[in-house]
């Protein structure tokens, strides 16, 4: 299949989001004088990776994942917080976080002027967009998607639908999704209707009911797989 538009997510794919979230977890911890440690931090990852989750489901709303993960969080450090609040000021924080996956920016280079390259990517659009245009890599997308301002987010179809009806001339057939979640990415795109590239730095297995067109555990492995297509010569 010759792929003629690419979409990538960023958190954990292109953008180094668990470095971005320990520094920004620093700072606020330090605004609280609550001194950060491995095990808060990891306590906190819980937290928060559980509260996604909900809302990749379904089950809850974006507004009570970024209160409620700080309001559960430092309910058991004994303190009673503005989740809302606390929010801000992480997100001003997590926005300044340009950290990239190694051979991301490399990566772009060769795509750029040979696919059609978009972001698709769940969260918050102000952090997102801070953070793509920190880290240099806005320029190389025709358009940046972001779950808050669709309405939607992956791996709900009607976020794809929105993303598919506002690409010129969109087909699915030549479309491919390049992301690390099996839940929101893979499992997104598969029923989008579109093919799908995991990318699997931690050679984790899949299980045998959600299968990715493609895996890599390398960025530049992208190249390889593309020129496979024909498209880079």
């Amino acid at each position: 299949m010759s792929y003629t538009t690419l979409l990538f997510d960023i958190d954990h794919t292109l953008l180094d989001f668990d470095a971005t979230e320990r520094w920004a977890l620093r700072k606020l911890f330090a605004d609280e004088q609550l001194e950060w440690t491995e095990e808060r931090e990891t306590r906190y990852r819980s937290i928060n990776k559980i509260l996604w989750a909900a809302l990749e489901r379904g089950e809850v709303t974006r507004d009570a994942v970024i209160s409620e993960r700080f309001v559960t969080f430092f309910a058991e450090e004994g303190r009673a917080v503005d989740g809302k609040q606390m929010d801000e000021r992480y997100r001003t924080y997590l926005g300044q976080g340009t950290d990239l996956i190694d051979g991301a920016l490399e990566l772009l280079e060769q795509l750029k002027g040979h696919y059609r390259l978009y972001v698709v990517t769940n969260g918050v659009s102000r952090t997102q967009h801070a953070r793509l245009a920190g880290s240099g890599l806005s320029p190389y997308f025709d358009r940046i998607f972001v779950s808050e301002d669709t309405g939607y987010q992956k791996p709900m179809r009607a976020f794809f639908t929105y993303v598919f009806d506002r690409i010129p001339a969109f087909r699915p057939e030549q479309t491919l999704l390049i992301g690390d979640s099996l839940t929101a990415d893979i499992q997104g795109g598969i029923s989008a209707g579109i093919d799908t590239c995991w990318f699997n730095p931690s050679q984790e297995t899949a299980p045998a009911e959600l299968t990715p067109t493609y895996t890599i555990e390398r960025l530049e492995q992208l190249l390889d797989l593309l020129r496979m297509t024909e498209r880079i010569r």
